[in-house]
Protein backbone atom coordinates (compact mmCIF):
# COMPACT_ATOMS: atom_id res chain seq x y z
CA UNK A 1 0.00 0.00 0.00
CA UNK A 2 2.65 2.50 1.03
CA UNK A 3 4.81 2.14 -2.08
CA UNK A 4 1.84 2.36 -4.43
CA UNK A 5 -0.46 4.95 -2.88
CA UNK A 6 1.67 6.71 -0.30
CA UNK A 7 1.06 7.57 3.32
CA UNK A 8 -2.57 8.60 2.77
CA UNK A 9 -3.54 5.00 1.94
CA UNK A 10 -2.03 3.77 5.19
CA UNK A 11 -3.46 6.56 7.35
CA UNK A 12 -6.93 6.10 5.81
CA UNK A 13 -6.96 2.38 6.62
CA UNK A 14 -5.32 2.37 10.07
CA UNK A 15 -4.74 4.69 12.96
CA UNK A 16 -1.35 5.36 14.50
CA UNK A 17 -2.57 3.69 17.71
CA UNK A 18 -3.45 0.53 15.75
CA UNK A 19 0.10 0.48 14.39
CA UNK A 20 1.60 1.17 17.83
CA UNK A 21 -0.35 -1.72 19.37
CA UNK A 22 0.46 -4.07 16.46
CA UNK A 23 -3.08 -4.42 15.15
CA UNK A 24 -2.17 -3.75 11.51
CA UNK A 25 -1.96 -6.87 9.29
CA UNK A 26 0.94 -7.63 6.99
CA UNK A 27 4.49 -6.35 7.07
CA UNK A 28 3.37 -2.92 8.26
CA UNK A 29 2.12 -4.46 11.50
CA UNK A 30 4.88 -6.98 12.09
CA UNK A 31 5.26 -6.14 15.76
CA UNK A 32 3.67 -4.27 18.60
CA UNK A 33 5.82 -1.22 19.24
CA UNK A 34 4.17 -0.95 22.66
CA UNK A 35 5.37 -4.42 23.68
CA UNK A 36 8.83 -3.72 22.27
CA UNK A 37 8.98 -0.46 24.23
CA UNK A 38 8.18 -2.29 27.47
CA UNK A 39 10.72 -5.01 26.67
CA UNK A 40 13.31 -2.39 25.80
CA UNK A 41 12.80 -0.61 29.11
CA UNK A 42 13.28 -3.92 30.92
CA UNK A 43 16.44 -4.79 28.97
CA UNK A 44 17.99 -1.35 29.39
CA UNK A 45 16.97 -1.23 33.05
CA UNK A 46 18.66 -4.55 33.77
CA UNK A 47 21.79 -3.55 31.82
CA UNK A 48 21.41 -6.23 29.15
CA UNK A 49 20.78 -3.79 26.29
CA UNK A 50 22.72 -0.61 25.56
CA UNK A 51 20.65 2.55 25.62
CA UNK A 52 23.33 4.15 23.41
CA UNK A 53 22.50 1.80 20.54
CA UNK A 54 18.78 2.51 20.89
CA UNK A 55 19.36 6.27 21.10
CA UNK A 56 21.72 6.18 18.12
CA UNK A 57 19.18 4.17 16.13
CA UNK A 58 16.47 6.71 16.96
CA UNK A 59 18.71 9.61 15.93
CA UNK A 60 19.56 7.80 12.67
CA UNK A 61 15.90 7.21 11.87
CA UNK A 62 14.95 10.80 12.70
CA UNK A 63 17.83 12.23 10.63
CA UNK A 64 17.13 10.10 7.58
CA UNK A 65 13.35 10.57 7.65
CA UNK A 66 13.79 14.33 8.12
CA UNK A 67 16.12 14.45 5.14
CA UNK A 68 13.75 12.46 2.93
CA UNK A 69 10.76 14.57 4.06
CA UNK A 70 12.75 17.70 3.18
CA UNK A 71 13.57 16.32 -0.29
CA UNK A 72 9.88 15.67 -0.89
CA UNK A 73 8.87 19.11 0.39
CA UNK A 74 11.48 20.79 -1.82
CA UNK A 75 10.10 19.00 -4.87
CA UNK A 76 13.38 17.23 -5.53
CA UNK A 77 11.81 13.79 -5.17
CA UNK A 78 8.35 12.37 -5.80
CA UNK A 79 8.63 9.03 -4.00
CA UNK A 80 5.42 8.47 -1.96
CA UNK A 81 7.32 6.69 0.83
CA UNK A 82 9.20 9.92 1.60
CA UNK A 83 5.95 11.37 2.97
CA UNK A 84 5.72 9.00 5.94
CA UNK A 85 6.32 10.98 9.15
CA UNK A 86 8.83 9.92 11.80
CA UNK A 87 6.24 8.81 14.34
CA UNK A 88 4.78 6.38 11.79
CA UNK A 89 8.16 4.95 10.82
CA UNK A 90 8.82 4.08 14.45
CA UNK A 91 5.65 2.00 14.86
CA UNK A 92 5.30 0.19 11.52
CA UNK A 93 7.41 -2.67 10.31
CA UNK A 94 10.15 -4.16 12.38
CA UNK A 95 12.17 -1.15 13.57
CA UNK A 96 10.97 -1.52 17.16
CA UNK A 97 11.59 -5.26 17.35
CA UNK A 98 14.89 -5.20 15.50
CA UNK A 99 16.18 -2.20 17.41
CA UNK A 100 15.29 -3.50 20.87
CA UNK A 101 15.97 -7.21 20.56
CA UNK A 102 18.48 -7.61 17.73
CA UNK A 103 20.62 -4.48 17.40
CA UNK A 104 21.32 -4.38 21.13
CA UNK A 105 22.76 -7.89 21.24
CA UNK A 106 25.86 -7.37 23.42
CA UNK A 107 27.90 -10.03 21.61
CA UNK A 108 27.67 -8.63 18.08
CA UNK A 109 27.50 -4.90 18.88
CA UNK A 110 30.52 -2.65 19.37
CA UNK A 111 32.02 -2.60 22.86
CA UNK A 112 32.95 1.10 23.00
CA UNK A 113 30.40 3.70 24.06
CA UNK A 114 30.97 5.96 21.05
CA UNK A 115 31.03 2.92 18.80
CA UNK A 116 27.56 1.99 20.03
CA UNK A 117 26.26 5.47 19.13
CA UNK A 118 27.74 5.20 15.63
CA UNK A 119 26.49 1.63 15.20
CA UNK A 120 22.93 2.55 16.22
CA UNK A 121 22.91 5.68 14.06
CA UNK A 122 24.05 3.78 10.98
CA UNK A 123 21.49 1.03 11.54
CA UNK A 124 18.67 3.58 11.82
CA UNK A 125 19.78 5.52 8.74
CA UNK A 126 20.22 2.33 6.73
CA UNK A 127 16.79 0.97 7.70
CA UNK A 128 15.07 4.11 6.42
CA UNK A 129 17.25 4.21 3.30
CA UNK A 130 16.30 0.66 2.37
CA UNK A 131 12.66 1.13 3.33
CA UNK A 132 12.15 4.32 1.36
CA UNK A 133 14.61 4.19 -1.51
CA UNK A 134 13.98 0.61 -2.65
CA UNK A 135 10.30 -0.03 -3.41
CA UNK A 136 10.96 -3.73 -4.00
CA UNK A 137 12.26 -4.24 -0.45
CA UNK A 138 9.91 -2.67 2.06
CA UNK A 139 11.78 -3.67 5.22
CA UNK A 140 15.49 -3.33 5.76
CA UNK A 141 15.81 -3.87 9.49
CA UNK A 142 17.43 -7.30 9.50
CA UNK A 143 19.67 -6.47 6.55
CA UNK A 144 20.84 -3.27 8.26
CA UNK A 145 21.59 -5.01 11.54
CA UNK A 146 23.46 -7.87 9.88
CA UNK A 147 25.45 -5.48 7.73
CA UNK A 148 26.49 -3.33 10.70
CA UNK A 149 27.24 -6.44 12.79
CA UNK A 150 29.89 -7.24 10.20
CA UNK A 151 31.43 -3.81 10.79
CA UNK A 152 31.10 -3.66 14.59
CA UNK A 153 34.74 -4.57 15.17
CA UNK A 154 35.88 -2.02 12.61
CA UNK A 155 33.78 0.67 14.29
CA UNK A 156 35.40 -0.16 17.63
CA UNK A 157 38.86 -0.17 16.05
CA UNK A 158 38.37 3.25 14.45
CA UNK A 159 36.86 4.78 17.61
CA UNK A 160 39.63 3.43 19.84
CA UNK A 161 42.36 4.56 17.42
CA UNK A 162 40.79 8.00 17.15
CA UNK A 163 40.68 8.45 20.92
CA UNK A 164 44.23 7.10 21.31
CA UNK A 165 45.42 9.60 18.70
CA UNK A 166 43.65 12.48 20.45
CA UNK A 167 45.05 11.42 23.82
CA UNK A 168 48.61 11.31 22.41
CA UNK A 169 48.18 14.77 20.91
CA UNK A 170 46.88 16.13 24.21
CA UNK A 171 49.79 14.61 26.14
CA UNK A 172 52.30 15.96 23.62
CA UNK A 173 50.91 19.44 24.07
CA UNK A 174 49.20 19.96 20.86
Amino acid sequence: ELNADGMSAVADAYTWLDAFLGLVPGSLGETSAAACLLGGLLLVGTGVASWRILAGLLVGVVAMVSGLNALLAAGVADNPTFAMPIHWHLVVGSIAFGGVYMATDPVTAPASSYGRWIYGFLIGAMIISIRCLNPAYTEGTLLSILFLNAFASLIDYVVIRWFAHRRRRALDGG
